[in-house]
């Protein structure tokens, strides 16, 4: 799930164009084993029926951080009502050979099979009962479109490494003259088609450089980040992919932004993400996660 800005100010729901032939993390994206916080996230109804899938990043054992709309409730008109429950996979590919059942090795999306062939905890899934939001509305006062959520983990996961929220104003005085790379994460859409045929998915987590484009326009406002996919060497985000991280500097493990929505079909080059980086929100993310987070 990546929200698609115009289809959902048209009609209010979650859709992807497509318009034309794309790629997803889009254009340049290499398998991504360099951050194995970043985790594939299903989420369920009251009634334990799959709902939707997201990414996002482990930044403490129990505290995982994705996108507002992907932990938001969409049946009620609370905009702070959340899914009842979660499962999230941290393997690189947790739903790779899903079959429209389930993937016999991991059990996405529906359960976790624990391979004995992957002992450690990052190779699980875990469940989660607990989780956030932070408001998020449909778009409701644009741009600040309130696109954070916090799934609180029922048991730990250790790992060697986790991601880290970036310091209040760290993407503010950067020029986005497009010399400044960031990478985005996430297990979204790999394969757009067009026409009347499905897009493909690997659900494998997969990276790519982006390019800052803008920081202040009314689309950002400095509540969201623009970046640009295209070129050789780069690439994008695509429906999936909501929740997923962007990094800066863009070999770190600082997140600055979560994946958010796009202008229009996933491709075409030009991505929004909403920013971590900004006082409001990381002392959101610390009243939620409590002592569960050391910032």
């Amino acid at each position: 799930m990546r929200r698609t800005l115009l289809a959902l100010i048209a009609a209010g729901v979650m859709a992807v164009s497509m318009v034309a032939p794309a790629t997803a993390i889009t254009g340049d994206y290499v398998e991504d084993f360099d951050h194995p916080f970043v985790g594939l996230i299903a989420f369920y109804d009251d009634a334990g029926d799959f709902s939707h899938r997201c990414s996002g990043s482990l930044i403490a054992p129990r505290v995982f951080v994705t996108a507002g709309h992907c932990t938001a409730d969409d049946s009620t008109a609370d905009p702070t009502d959340v899914m009842a429950s979660a499962r999230i996979w941290f393997r690189q590919d947790a739903g790779a050979r899903f079959d429209g059942n389930r993937d016999p090795l991991t059990g996405y999306p529906d359960s976790c099979i624990n391979d004995p062939a992957f002992p450690d905890a990052e190779e699980q899934c875990v469940t989660a009962s607990t989780m956030y939001n932070y408001g998020f509305d449909n778009f409701a006062g644009f741009p600040n479109t309130r696109d954070a959520g916090v799934v609180i983990l029922d048991k730990a996961v250790r790992l060697p490494e986790y991601g880290s929220i970036a310091p209040a104003g760290t993407l503010d005085n950067l020029k986005a003259k497009g010399s400044v790379e960031l990478t985005v994460s996430g297990y979204g859409i790999t394969e757009g088609t067009s026409g009347s045929a499905p897009n493909q998915s690997f659900r494998e987590r997969l990276m790519a450089t982006s390019t800052l484009t803008n920081l202040t326009s009314s689309w950002n406002d400095g509540y969201n980040v623009q970046t640009q996919g295209n070129g050789k060497g780069r690439g994008g985000t695509c429906a999936g992919d909501s929740g997923g991280p962007v990094f800066y500097p863009s070999t770190s493990n600082q997140i600055v932004a979560v994946t958010s929505f796009g202008k229009s079909d996933c491709g075409i080059g030009t991505d929004y993400a909403y920013r971590l980086d900004r006082a409001e929100v990381i002392a959101w993310i610390d009243s939620v996660a409590g002592k569960l987070w050391n910032p």
